[in-house]
Formats: structure tokens, sequence, C-alpha cells
């Protein structure tokens, strides 16, 4: 229908959303000559994350979603737990899921039941984007995700990314006697085997510390972007359950971390080599 509606935007993980009981609509916030457009570190499968993670939230059970080539359905299936089905080119697998994800030409993703209407919905909150600004980080991310680019770090097969993605997109640590074990490891500090990751650590942490890298002083995977960030942010923090890690703050975000603050944990783009991009957890600052 062509009237559009009015509708409560929610405000999740950085993004715009209005849910319904038959469908999910999410989007950038950034709007640039009247378009939706990504942030610096979000593509339409850090919205499909996102989507399905507010719908699970309210209490949907989606088991599976079809959805075009376009998303990463592995790295949405290890951060949610849900199927993404894709046709095949040879036609052997349909898309047999009751859920469809659907992909506009701008930065908003649509999660709806099959056949079911959908009406037009104007978000509140959106944000002007610098055109400079976005034209530069766009065409850093191209340069990255060229097949040919190999930064000059540690180099990170696929293979090695993919065999603890899924422990650390879903936050998931390790019990032992008593603690919790996050990052996950193999070995105990006996050299004796322990359980495999399966405890979820809490959505939210506590900013013990935090570091701003300058352009020039940042990680060769970010050299192409750094400097159009004006440097990297990274943040020490402590999870409720114990342990703690450092992780990146999100790009699309003025960022100012004080100790104490509280972060939650959103999916993002984290950099890109051989063509393929890793995808990881980002703190997000919670605003009061």
């Amino acid at each position: 229908m062509d009237e559009v509606i009015e509708q409560e935007t929610i405000v999740w993980k950085g993004y715009l959303a209005c849910f319904g009981n038959d469908s999910c609509v999410i989007q950038s916030p950034w709007i640039l000559d009247g378009d939706c457009v990504f942030g610096a570190d979000s593509d339409h499968t850090t919205l499909a994350v996102a989507a399905i993670q507010l719908m699970q939230s309210k209490g949907c059970n989606l088991d599976s979603i079809n959805a075009l080539p376009d998303v990463e359905a592995s790295i949405i299936t290890m951060t949610t737990g849900v199927e993404i089905v894709q046709a095949s080119e040879d036609e052997t697998v349909e898309l047999s899921a009751d859920w469809d994800l659907c992909i506009s030409d701008d930065a908003r993703v649509v999660i709806c039941k099959k056949d079911s209407d959908l009406e037009l919905w104007q978000p509140e909150g959106t944000i002007e984007v610098d055109a400079d600004f976005h034209q530069e980080i766009t065409s850093a991310w191209q340069k990255e995700c060229n097949p040919n680019h190999v930064s000059q770090g540690a180099y990170i097969s696929r293979q090695q990314y993919d065999e603890g993605a899924a422990a650390r997109l879903k936050l998931l640590g390790q019990e032992l006697d008593g603690k919790m074990i996050w990052p996950p490891r193999q070995m105990d500090d006996n050299g004796l085997a322990i359980p495999q990751a399966s405890t979820s650590l809490h959505g939210e942490a506590t900013v013990e510390s935090w570091t701003k890298l300058a352009p020039a002083g940042a990680p060769s995977e970010f050299s192409f972007r750094a400097p159009i960030l004006g440097g990297i942010t990274t943040v020490f923090v402590r999870f409720k359950q114990g342990p703690r890690g450092v992780f990146l703050l999100v790009d699309d975000e003025d960022n100012n971390p004080q100790i104490g603050d509280q972060v939650q944990f959103v999916t993002r783009r984290i950099y890109a080599q051989e063509a393929f991009i890793r995808y990881g957890l980002k703190c997000q600052i919670v605003k009061e």
C-alpha cells in the first residue's frame, strides 16, 4: 500500500526498526540525499542479524528464513542460531522456510512471513551523513575487499576465522571449576582438555579502560579506513560473570568512552582480507 503509516520507531543495536506481528523492518539511521545508506561498518548482513535478534527479543520463534545470496548466511546462523535457506544455482535447494529475508537497494532489510502485506514506514531519528565521508569510507571498503588485498599484519585464514567464529559471535564461554573462561580455549593451565564453549555471557559489560590508536598507529588491517575515521578506538571491558576482553568500538558513532560506561555488543564488519569480510562483535556505548 502507498500510504505511509505511523508506527513506533525502535532504536536497536545502532539501527532504526519497526516491529509487527508478521514483519520486522530495520534500517541504517544514516541518510544521504534522501537515500538510506550504510554506516561505516554495517551492511545487509549486520542489519539482518540485528533484525533477527530484535524479533527473538520479542518472543518470535524463528527456525529458518529464506534469503538471497546477498547476505553471509553462515554469519547470521552462527550469531542468531537461525538457519538461512539460500537457493542453490542448480535448484536442488528450495526456499522452504515460512519467513523471507528481503533486501532493498538501500541500507534496509525486511523479515516477513511469506505472502504477508507490508506497509510503508517512515522512521524517526534519521541522521544526515557527510557526503565526502560516506564516499571515502565506501571507497576504502571496496579497496579492502579486493581479492588481491592482504594486509601486512597478522594473517588469519578463513579456516582459522571460521573455527572460533561461533563462540566469538555468540559470546560463548566455558565453565571450569566455578569460573567462566572467555575467549574459549582448548586446554586448561595444566594442559588438560576442557569442555567446549556453551555458556552465554551477559550481553552487556563495563568499560575498565580504553585506548584510541592514531591513524598512523592502527594495525595494518585498518590502514585504508583508520585515516578516514580519525583512528581506531578499543575498550577493555569486564563481563558480569568475570571474564574480560578487548573489543573495538563501533565506527558509525562519535565515541568518547569513559571508565565505568556500560556497553552492549553488536555485530559489525571488522576488516576484510582476500575478498572475505571478517565479521565480529563491537562495543556500543549504552546511552542513558
